[in-house]
């Protein structure tokens, strides 16, 4: 299974379009769109709504179980990611979820926690920390491959995790 994962895009539709028009199972977005729910852009991707998005209609979370997969999708924002995985960790362990996505740092990174895959694709627009601007594909069989490309498709990062 392959999923492809981005966040933080801030208005830029270039960068929806682009990774929507890869190939993928399930695709994710980890808010801060700040599109309008109703674009038709958005259709086909699972979002939730980021501290930037001014429309209520994204959900705050999304749970979606793919396969053996239960997949806990949210911004970041109301779990204090900056300072801290614990407060996600405890979302994601209520959730009974596999992968955690999220958003809001604006830096890219995956780890396992307790036997939970947590990801942030980084932003597609915005980098911090002297990044380049990224998303991440998460590929899913024997093993969890997560690779983290820039927005020319150049492999920037890629980790393996036992699942």
């Amino acid at each position: 299974m392959k999923l492809l994962v981005l966040s933080d895009s801030h208005g830029d539709l270039n960068t929806v379009k682009l990774i929507k028009s890869l190939q993928a199972d399930e695709i994710f977005h980890c808010g801060d769109s700040e599109l309008s729910a109703k674009d038709p852009l958005l259709n086909g991707i699972h979002i939730v709504r980021g501290n930037c998005d001014r429309d209520e209609q994204f959900p705050a979370t999304i749970v979606q179980k793919l396969g053996d997969e239960t997949v806990f999708i949210v911004h970041g924002h109301e779990h204090d990611v900056k300072r801290s995985m614990l407060t996600l960790s405890y979302a994601a362990a209520e959730q009974q979820a596999t992968i955690a996505l999220f958003g809001h740092s604006h830096l890219y990174g995956a780890e396992m926690i307790n036997g939970v895959l947590f990801v942030n694709p980084g932003s597609t627009t915005q980098p911090r920390g002297g990044r380049v601007a990224t998303y991440a594909v998460i590929e899913i069989d024997d093993v969890y491959t997560v690779s983290f490309y820039g927005m020319n498709h150049d492999l920037i990062d890629q980790i393996i995790f036992n699942k």
